[in-house]
């Protein structure tokens, strides 16, 4: 088989991975937030989680949160942020659609301690599913630490694909196995953890898959890197 047929098969395979079923879990591409300010004068990008985040739960070290920031986040301090209409940076940028979820461990409250930060969702797990397909981007993007769990197990999360959007937005594709769950109601949890450092991850297109996701073979893990770097080096013109 020719390399440029294996690459558009590893294509089609990704495009069949992004099957898309909810079951009883909502909301898994963050384009249901319609944010309302929290009322905090001293913080304007303040605003309420509910209207950021419906149906998702968050917190900061383990202590529940109320609001996060809109168009914003910190350098060093454990946050939950959401970027939406009117954020055109990149790096951290949109993902896909109108909003895009970023968590940030490290330092909490008066810089006392290092924390992790977590959004969570009670669901079902729809029949038939094999994996959940996700869009991360993170920084640092070398070992970056995030977890993702399914009542309270951490699920296995391999990297199917990467590249860069139109915008000059990095990202990269995970699927996590499912195997077992399919069916079963409990809470789906995405953490950014502080392993030693503050670590950065946006989270976006939370899809379930019927298909099972493979740990990559040698094989794989070098079509993967050829096709990121042939998308990197293609940038469309003005």
């Amino acid at each position: 088989m020719r390399t440029t047929d294996i690459v558009t098969c590893v294509f089609a395979l990704f495009t069949a991975l992004a099957v898309k079923g909810q079951g009883t879990f909502q909301n898994l591409n963050f384009e249901l937030a319609n944010p309302i300010s929290a009322g905090n004068p001293g913080n304007p990008y303040q605003v309420t989680f509910s209207t950021a985040l419906p149906y998702w739960s968050g917190s900061i070290g383990g202590t529940p949160v109320s609001t996060v920031l809109l168009n914003s986040f910190d350098l060093g301090a454990a946050s939950i942020d959401v970027f939406g209409p009117g954020w055109n940076s990149e790096n951290p940028g949109l993902l896909a659609g109108n909003y895009t979820l970023f968590l940030q461990s490290g330092a909490g409250p008066g810089g006392v301690g290092m924390l992790n930060t977590s959004i969570s969702q009670n669901g079902t797990i729809p029949v038939g599913t094999g994996s959940l397909i996700f869009t991360t981007w993170s920084w640092p993007s070398v070992n970056s630490a995030f977890s993702v769990s399914f009542a309270g197990n951490d699920l296995s999360v391999f990297a199917l694909s990467s590249g860069q959007l139109p915008s000059g937005q990095d990202y990269t594709e995970y699927g996590a196995n499912l195997e077992g769950y399919a069916g079963q109601t409990g809470q789906l949890e995405f953490t950014s953890l502080f392993t030693g450092a503050p670590s950065w991850t946006e989270f976006d297109d939370i899809t379930f898959s019927p298909n099972d996701v493979p740990e990559p073979s040698a094989l794989g893990l070098i079509l993967i890197s050829v096709v990121a770097f042939a998308v990197r080096r293609w940038r469309p013109t003005a």
